[in-house]
């Protein structure tokens, strides 16, 4: 048992370092140009990027494989801070490399090692599943700008030649829809009626969610944490914490719910699992509301696409099955460790006892990871009262 949680107290300081990159801000802004993008809610983006642009990768790419990276791929930012694509690398490989070393390090090397490896092949784009990353990558923020309603001229111009000479302009070859695609966009021609189209609508609308606030705080409290950033760092939370779910449980798929469960909070907000009343977390009003929401967000994709990700939608709310149950579990245990992390946070603001944890938390982590639950209940109880 001593052994399980010093491993665990090694993934969550991981974890717990990991909530750093929600304060890392981008040369990006959002699309209605209110803020910066930070780096946690852009590796949200991508990763859900790829997922719904896997149809074109080549033949043969892993696209579990580039979410895992495209979900990772920042997280060196921590230290080395956002480099944008228009100013010189001078000493950013470097700075990464040793970042990458520290960061992957707090794990146990069992878990660190691959995915420090993973990290490596992403940064030297070799492999098919580097290669589309890469692309992904290149293209969201090139989208980020131009589907803005009204974006920045400096920023349209930085567009402009990446497209025409810099990381982009090769997506003539490897992307030539998305490129045509920009160049449209950037010539102020709205795009006609495609399936490439119908996948940037519904990419675009997820924009919104980095605007959607939720009750839990970042872990050193310096404010709210949104649904993009926390739907991020619960997907981590799947690949750190993979060891904890029952043999049949399909990781790859847990990390798709993860990235698609909050969306519909676009339209609802966010529901505290804490709250109380005629709308509470789980109310008919709360569900009926959620689930409109979540036929409107996925009807803007192409009619197959958006049939599969709303039965992976549908499939996390019902927890019936053990990939939808396991992802449930890691959605209960992150704003627990936040809360932690902040001597106790949003727990006050709620009056929330340990009573009231166990039955509205704990029994949904012991349901999907009952080895966790033993685990996070001992460090809950000294915040808690049992009243």
């Amino acid at each position: 048992m001593n052994n399980e949680c010093e491993t665990l107290d090694q993934q969550f300081a991981f974890l717990n370092e990991a909530d750093r990159l929600k304060s890392i801000n981008r040369a990006n802004v959002l699309l209605d140009d209110s803020r910066p993008e930070n780096s946690a809610e852009h590796s949200w983006h991508v990763a859900v990027w790829a997922l719904v642009h896997a149809h074109a990768a080549p033949q043969g790419t892993d696209i579990a494989r580039v979410i895992s990276m495209l979900l990772l791929h920042d997280i060196v930012e921590i230290d080395a801070g956002d480099h944008p694509i228009h100013l010189p690398n001078g000493a950013q490989s470097a700075a990464e490399t040793k970042a990458a070393k520290r960061l992957f390090g707090l794990l146990p090397p069992r878990i660190g090692s691959p995915l420090a490896q993973l990290w490596a092949e992403f940064e030297q784009g070799e492999t098919l599943a580097a290669r589309f990353a890469k692309q992904i990558d290149h293209a969201q923020p090139l989208f980020q700008v131009l589907c803005a309603a009204n974006p920045r001229p400096d920023h349209v111009k930085i567009v402009a030649d990446n497209l025409a000479h810099g990381r982009a302009a090769d997506l003539t070859q490897r992307w030539p829809e998305a490129h045509a695609a920009a160049t449209a966009l950037l010539a102020g021609n709205p795009l006609p009626a495609s399936d490439f189209a119908a996948r940037l609508a519904f990419l675009s609308e997820l924009d919104v969610l980095k605007s959607v606030s939720r009750a839990t705080t970042l872990c050193d409290g310096s404010r709210r944490e949104n649904s993009a950033e926390h739907s991020w760092h619960i997907a981590l939370y799947a690949l750190i914490l993979a060891d904890q779910a029952s043999p049949n449980v399909d990781i790859s798929r847990v990390v798709q719910m993860l990235l698609l469960h909050d969306i519909v909070e676009i339209d609802v907000g966010d529901v505290p699992i804490h709250s109380a009343g005629g709308a509470a977390h789980g109310s008919a009003a709360v569900l009926g509301a959620e689930a409109r929401a979540a036929n409107r967000i996925f009807g803007l994709l192409p009619s197959a696409l958006n049939g599969k990700l709303l039965s992976l939608w549908q499939e996390f709310e019902t927890a019936e099955t053990a990939d939808a149950q396991f992802a449930k579990s890691l959605d209960r245990v992150q704003p627990v460790m936040q809360n932690l992390q902040c001597q106790g946070g949003t727990w006050r603001e709620y009056n929330v006892t340990f009573a009231q944890l166990e039955s509205r938390i704990g029994v949904k982590i012991a349901k999907g990871a009952p080895e966790l639950w033993p685990y996070i209940k001992s460090l809950c109880l000294p915040f808690l009262s049992n009243a």
